[in-house]
């Protein structure tokens, strides 16, 4: 910044930019718990989401070829799966992610293949034999393959679930030798029942509901318990009219109560109460 002395020679000035305000230290946090990222240390095993996860987990164990979860936006879907998928012991399971599966056809493969480690190059066909022989190298060495795709609802064309659907071809005669997980929103499970050649090939399949208000208020103190603090810092009557604004849903959840201990570090208080909560919501 550029000012004036009073003999009119211009000076700089420099100015100091403002140190952000964080909360972590008035309630004593080690870090801000309720982030929307999925980040697994922050994942919190309520019933719903421990069926989840117990239902995907039996499917890759089993080797059941196929499992679908499904829940509405901000539901904790992307959070459960980062936690499944690093408790995948990588002596036993290897493991590839495709988080953005919004791909024309034409790179959908490749981009399964740059998952795995796989070189992409060549033409479809030299793709699917690199695709297959790894999957046969991997069971020759004791190793499992899954593919997770999250956000599946976002798959651009119908026949490119024809082609997932026909990666579950590459089998043995006792087993298959990928198993596919899929993630999505719930028009997902309507996208599919329009697939009955995929529909069938689905063996375990769970959808996700939203929290009621105990599991609201069991969720909450995971994030806070996770983030290095034992004590409740909401209120029951907090914690329900957090229920209420946002109907359970995780990522309304999290947006909220990070407000709430945001404007409750900065009016001094040592718990977030209802008129807070309604208060940060009126304002959201």
């Amino acid at each position: 910044m550029c000012s004036y002395s009073e003999d009119g020679m211009e000076t700089n000035v420099l100015i100091a930019e403002p140190v952000p305000f964080t909360y972590e230290q008035h309630w004593g946090l080690q870090t801000q718990p309720f982030e929307n990222v999925p980040d697994p240390r922050f994942y919190v095993p309520s019933v719903k989401h421990e069926e989840a996860r117990q239902r995907i987990l039996y499917g890759i164990q089993a080797r059941k070829g196929a499992v679908m979860l499904t829940g509405e936006i901000g539901s904790g879907k992307t959070l459960l799966s980062r936690a499944l998928i690093l408790n995948l012991a990588r002596a036993k399971y290897d493991v590839a992610l495709l988080a953005n599966p919004s791909l024309p056809e034409k790179q959908f493969l490749g981009e399964i293949l740059y998952q795995f480690g796989l070189p992409v190059g060549g033409s479809k066909a030299m793709q699917l034999r690199r695709l297959n022989e790894h999957l046969l190298s991997n069971a020759s060495q004791g190793l499992d393959t899954v593919l997770v795709i999250d956000e599946a609802q976002t798959i651009l064309e119908d026949r490119i679930f024809d082609e997932v659907r026909l990666l579950m071809n590459y089998q043995m005669n006792n087993r298959f030798l990928l198993t596919l997980v899929l993630l999505g929103q719930p028009e997902l499970r309507e996208r599919i029942a329009g697939i009955p050649q995929l529909m069938q090939r689905i063996a375990v399949r769970y959808h996700l509901e939203r929290f009621d208000v105990v599991e609201t208020q069991t969720y909450i103190q995971g994030r806070l318990a996770a983030a290095g603090c034992a004590r409740r810092l909401f209120t029951v009557e907090a914690v329900e009219a957090i229920y209420r604004h946002t109907g359970g849903v995780c990522r309304l959840i999290n947006a909220l109560c990070d407000l709430c201990l945001l404007s409750g570090a900065h009016g001094n208080v040592d718990h977030i109460d209802r008129p807070l909560v309604l208060r940060v919501a009126a304002s959201h």
